[in-house]
């Protein structure tokens, strides 16, 4: 057993929550990105983008977080991709991500009146400009909270990454009452800092939601 004071416990702790937070961004960004850009290719009715969007969506929503990690991990070096633990997370937390922000963004989009969508053609404006200067600013305004309140079930999915390896908060946690044989103690910090790093965001989640309801 290795003696460890309580500040070397949480400032480990600590130190592995950066990690946590930049997994945390770079799944929210790049399935923002996706998840925009399939959006696009389902509102647009691109050929074929209307199955194969609502497949890739019941695809990852339909099948656990853990296994889509798994796969990530093996399944990307088949590819020829070098895969460490950090690729894969971010691999598989982005597509696990964009999948839900593209029905979360679809449903805001959906909540726009289709008058809205006629008034735009009546000033001749293309699908582009329709998106661009009239769907996507009020469908944006809706989306904000529900965007928002989903950041905390991606922070608190990154736990998940610590399977395969992937030193997170979690896994350091697990490390650390491995040395320490202080399980309760050191899950205690571990569950404290999520909650720092979620409660922030929950919060700002419930204080839009409500100043975007009395806008309206």
């Amino acid at each position: 057993m290795v003696d460890f004071s309580l500040w070397d416990i949480l400032r480990n702790l600590l130190l592995a929550a950066r990690w946590t937070v930049a997994l945390s961004l770079i799944a929210f960004v790049g399935g923002g990105v996706v998840g925009l850009f399939l959006l696009v290719a389902r509102t647009a009715r691109w050929p074929g983008a209307g199955p194969l969007v609502a497949g890739y969506v019941q695809l990852f929503q339909g099948t656990p977080l853990l296994m889509q990690l798994f796969l990530a991990y093996f399944g990307l070096a088949l590819f020829g991709v070098d895969t460490s633990a950090w690729t894969a997370a971010a691999v598989a937390l982005t597509l696990y991500t964009s999948a839900f922000l593209v029905e979360i963004w679809r449903g805001c989009v959906a909540a726009i009146p289709k008058g809205q969508w006629e008034a735009a053609q009546s000033l001749a404006l293309n699908f582009r400009e329709q998106l661009r200067y009239i769907v996507l600013p009020q469908a944006t305004r809706i989306a904000i909270a529900p965007t928002v309140g989903f950041l905390v079930q991606v922070v608190k999915g990154t736990a998940l990454a610590s399977v395969i390896g992937f030193v997170e908060l979690t896994k350091a946690g697990t490390m650390i009452t491995n040395a320490t044989f202080q399980p309760f103690l050191v899950y205690s910090f571990v569950a404290l800092l999520y909650f720092a790093l979620c409660f922030p965001v929950s919060l700002a989640a419930r204080r839009l939601e409500r100043k975007l309801h009395a806008l309206r």
